[in-house]
């Protein structure tokens, strides 16, 4: 596959564990968890996707393994990429993941046609 499937299991286990629903969509290339019908975590080859905020954004890029989303040659704000060694301990996962859920209520939802 296109994505980590062990991270991918991870991630599901996290959220699992804090009982938040979610559905799992292939996109980007990779895998991406919906929560309430917006983008939140997801897995683009071997990095975490974290969608945690504009407000969070400078000081997440301060952390192990943490990089600017450029998915589309530019840098998008409120994205990150964080690399294996960034989440390689369960708590780190956790960490990024949280983050990720807590932005979520905030967050705008995708227009559909």
């Amino acid at each position: 596959m296109a994505y980590d499937e062990y991270l991918a299991e991870r991630i599901q286990n996290v959220l699992l564990s804090k009982h938040v629903n979610f559905e799992a969509k292939k996109m980007m290339g990779g895998l991406t968890f919906m929560v309430e019908g917006k983008m939140c975590v997801g897995i683009v080859k071997n990095d975490l996707m974290a969608r945690i905020g504009p407000d969070n954004y400078s000081d997440a890029l301060k952390k192990n393994g943490c990089k600017e989303m450029k998915f589309t040659g530019r840098p998008m704000k409120g994205y990150v990429f964080v690399e294996p060694q960034g989440v390689d301990m369960d708590e780190d996962l956790e960490y990024w993941v949280q983050l990720c859920l807590d932005y979520n209520p905030m967050a705008k939802s995708s227009k559909r046609n």
